[in-house]
């Protein structure tokens, strides 16, 4: 038995580099900006390479490791001020508040 071969199906031909718009969100890593909260935040797109797992502050919910995410930061903060989000959870940041973790008996202010 031959080993697969991995052609592109006809017509489904990748845009070269020139065709793709800065900042579009259509290769990981390019860097783009958006606001929010009044602020210029850097948002970028990472692949699965990643070999670490990380918490989205939308869903409180563990990113494993290799799944694409976003990560975003504001434009005057630090490194350390960088948050990995699912995309789902950047996208609906505006309809989701932050998800605290509370123990069962704390107050619900």
């Amino acid at each position: 038995m031959s080993p697969r071969r991995n052609r592109p199906r006809s017509g489904s031909a990748k845009p070269s580099a020139d065709d793709r718009e800065e900042g579009s969100g259509t290769r990981y890593g390019i860097e783009r900006t958006e606001e929010w909260r009044g602020e210029e935040w850097a948002v970028r797109q990472i692949g699965g390479a990643t070999g670490k797992r990380y918490r989205c502050p939308g869903c409180d919910q563990e990113i494993p490791a290799g799944v694409p995410h976003v990560v975003a930061w504001p434009r005057m903060g630090d490194v350390e001020d960088r948050r990995h989000w699912h995309k789902a959870c950047w996208n609906a940041r505006d309809r989701r508040g932050a998800r605290v973790q509370r123990s069962r008996n704390a107050p619900r202010h």
